[in-house]
């Protein structure tokens, strides 16, 4: 299998990834760290997927998806934290004033799991980043050891797979995601 990672510009192509079955589902469509809550609280139903289709129109789009063929496998959302709720986030520390990029969300669909598309959506979400004059790209991941995560929560990734893509530890974090601590963990593109 040749995984192919591209820029999330492709609002068809993002739907069957982060879309509900139901169109007046009130899903998340990787929506909550990216808009202010209030926001986030009035897009009910199909106006989420509007929003995230005029997202992908936008210069960048709002992340990358992985390709099995020409079908979209995965997710990986990514913006400069400042475009982000992670720019005013108490519980997750700015260890300094670079215009870091945030890699918070890393979502592969049921049926093309435990194949990689993980790692290369990271690697994918990297170059995205790079390629747009990040100095710097940071993750929130789970730092499970070897416990499981519930899916529904898989989504911030595990430390594990940051730390093989070259990341690093550089912060402990007082958020918690399924019982589980974030920790901040960065990759320098200089």
């Amino acid at each position: 299998m040749a995984i192919e990672v591209r820029p999330a510009s492709v609002f068809e192509d993002v739907r069957p990834v982060l879309g509900p079955k139901s169109p007046t589902a009130n899903v998340c469509w990787c929506l909550s760290y990216r808009i202010p809550s209030k926001l986030n609280n009035e897009l009910r139903g199909p106006a989420r997927g509007e929003y995230v289709a005029e997202l992908c129109h936008a210069d960048p789009p709002p992340g990358v998806l992985a390709y099995d063929g020409d079908e979209p496998v995965g997710w990986a959302a990514v913006a400069p934290r400042s475009a982000t709720s992670f720019a005013r986030n108490r519980k997750i520390p700015h260890v300094d004033d670079l215009p870091v990029w945030s890699l918070w969300c890393v979502r592969v669909r049921p049926g093309h799991r435990k194949q990689g598309i993980s790692h290369a959506l990271i690697a994918g979400a990297v170059e995205f980043a790079r390629d747009r004059g990040a100095p710097v790209i940071e993750a929130y991941p789970l730092d499970n050891g070897d416990a499981r995560v519930d899916l529904t929560m898989a989504y911030a990734g595990i430390r594990k797979n940051f730390e093989r893509a070259g990341f690093v530890h550089v912060a402990d974090t007082t958020s918690v995601l399924a019982g589980h601590p974030r920790i901040l963990m960065r990759l320098d593109l200089r």
